[in-house]
């Protein structure tokens, strides 16, 4: 495998068994060449201590003032030498002649080395090349009575026999470094295995492609994303996320528990939950978000939790609308039903010769209808908001439902946005439909728009069995409702709606039953 497709691991580990290798063998070095030098200097002391007690033995001074020195100093020497496994031993005049040597045809022969200090009064070692070869040896002077230098004594040791020593001692070295060895191979091994399994056997330019590529998307991509620990720490949040739930960019919020932290309470809630959520909509601040959240899984083991969010606010502004003009539509086909009906009614009463009847059906209907519109119409100039009320009455209609306008029902000139006088209203009624629906008739729905005082007023009434007054906050709660699952969003929304604009919502008791929402949106300043 080339060099470039290594892992990090691998490469790591090579690098590791290198560096070990270079350090035990450095280290090993260093061990034979302190060896070496502490068996030098242990020679030098030994020959040094040897030719000491020679030099100061009475016979070796009594044998050098002799007639035959080396018929007594040949002998003596040889069993110094062999007693302490010395090279040689050599007794010799001060005009360098040998009375002692290991070869006895070298007896008489000058000594080959340096005397010089010797012959000052001080004993020395030094390193020399001899008869035998390079040698450690120390040569000591020997005083006679009048404390004149009558001779000298030289004990060596060749360095072929300070080497065959430390031979001997190499396989101890090499049995201590071998383990070191082979111990830090194993922990640069184990070391290896486990960051092969952390970085899954990726090399650096994997690695740093896959960062790039990750923080390229994460930077760049339109949905939400929070990712959690296991213990429900936040890990990660881009920048559309921040965004999304109102997050300071600068405000630092990783490895942080989610309970410490500024979320809109619903995202907070799931976030805290740790469930899992497909396509549900949650409230963060002013907008209206879809959640899809799961928990993590590697090779089966939880890694933590990743939450998406999509902003879903101009979808649901738009569908609220879509839901008015479809209302609308639906309302105009029935009434299209309706008026066939009417007209086959009322040409077979001509075809009858009963004119005035038909007359009279014809009229009584359709002054009924546009008794209807004009009210409409002339009280709410937002074309969005009469046509939308229009869907409800004809929807409603539908339904078996009441739904009456207030006779001081009146809005010109809306300073709001429609969408969001879209969202109250449509969510206010399409609640009190269906708080009436299922009850015995008659089944009424009051709805008033209008300015009052600096507010925008939105009354609906219905005469339903109406809310406990303890589960008032909870209905603008999403996900609550009294009704089947999967509703509890229309409140929430009106809820949100109230809190952008700074006003309230006051719930109240219907006379004769049910309940009216009355919602006060304070007017902008200069727009009333």
């Amino acid at each position: 495998m080339a060099r470039r497709q290594w892992s990090i691991a691998g490469q790591l580990f090579a690098l590791q068994a290198v560096v070990v290798t270079l350090l035990v063998l450095a280290g090993a070095a260093g061990a034979v060449w302190l060896a070496r030098s502490d068996s030098r200097q242990a020679a030098k002391e030994e020959v040094l201590a040897v030719a000491h007690t020679v030099a100061r033995s009475p016979d070796v001074r009594a044998a050098l003032t002799s007639a035959d020195p080396a018929a007594t100093l040949q002998p003596y020497a040889e069993s110094i030498r062999v007693a302490t496994g010395t090279d040689f031993v050599v007794v010799m005049a001060p005009d360098r002649t040998r009375y002692s040597h290991r070869n006895p045809s070298l007896i008489g022969q000058p000594f080959i080395g340096d005397i010089g200090p010797a012959l000052a009064g001080r004993p020395f070692t030094t390193t020399n090349v001899g008869t035998l070869g390079e040698s450690v040896r120390a040569v000591v002077p020997v005083y006679g009575d009048d404390r004149r230098i009558i001779g000298l004594v030289s004990a060596g040791i060749t360095t072929r026999a300070i080497n065959r020593k430390l031979l001997a001692q190499l396989p101890v070295l090499l049995g201590a470094a071998a383990p070191a060895l082979a111990l830090a191979a194993t922990g640069s091994w184990l070391l290896s295995r486990r960051l092969r399994r952390q970085t899954h056997g990726l090399g650096p330019a994997q690695m740093s492609r896959m960062y790039e590529y990750y923080d390229a998307v994460l930077h760049s991509v339109r949905e939400g994303l929070v990712v959690l620990t296991t213990d429900r720490r936040v890990a990660l949040v881009n920048d559309e996320g921040r965004r999304l739930l109102g997050l300071d960019e600068d405000a630092s919020v990783t490895d942080r528990p989610v309970a410490g932290i500024d979320l809109p309470p619903a995202v907070a809630e799931l976030l805290a939950s740790g469930r899992d959520a497909h396509d549900e909509p949650v409230l963060a601040g002013d907008r209206v978000l879809v959640a899809n959240q799961r928990t993590t899984r590697f090779e089966g083991a939880p890694l933590g939790t990743v939450l998406t969010l999509r902003d879903q606010t101009e979808l649901r502004n738009l569908a609220s609308e879509l839901d008015s003009v479809r209302a609308l539509t639906e309302a105009l086909q029935a009434q299209t039903h309706e008026s066939a009906n009417r007209l086959h009614t009322v040409l077979t009463l001509v075809e009858l010769g009963r004119a005035d009847e038909a007359v009279q059906l014809a009229t009584r209907d359709l002054a009924l209808a546009q008794q209807l519109t004009d009210r409409v119409v002339g009280a709410v100039t937002e074309p969005a908001l009469a046509a939308l009320l229009l869907g409800k009455s004809a929807r409603a209609g539908e339904r078996g439902v009441d739904l009456v306008i207030e006779p001081d029902c009146r809005l010109d000139d809306s300073p709001l946005p429609a969408a969001d006088l879209l969202t109250v209203v449509g969510n206010l009624v399409d609640n009190a439909l269906e708080a009436v629906a299922g009850t015995d008739p008659p089944r009424r729905v009051r709805v008033f728009v209008g300015t009052v005082d600096d507010d925008i007023v939105v009354r609906v009434g219905d005469n339903g069995p109406g809310l406990d007054p303890d589960r008032v906050a909870d209905a603008f709660r999403r996900g609550w409702s009294t009704k089947s699952a999967g509703r509890g969003l229309g409140l929430a929304l009106v809820g949100q709606v109230i809190r952008r604009h700074g006003g309230r919502c006051d719930v109240a008791a219907a006379d004769g039953g049910g309940t009216v929402f009355t919602v006060r949106l304070p007017i902008p300043e200069g727009r009333s």
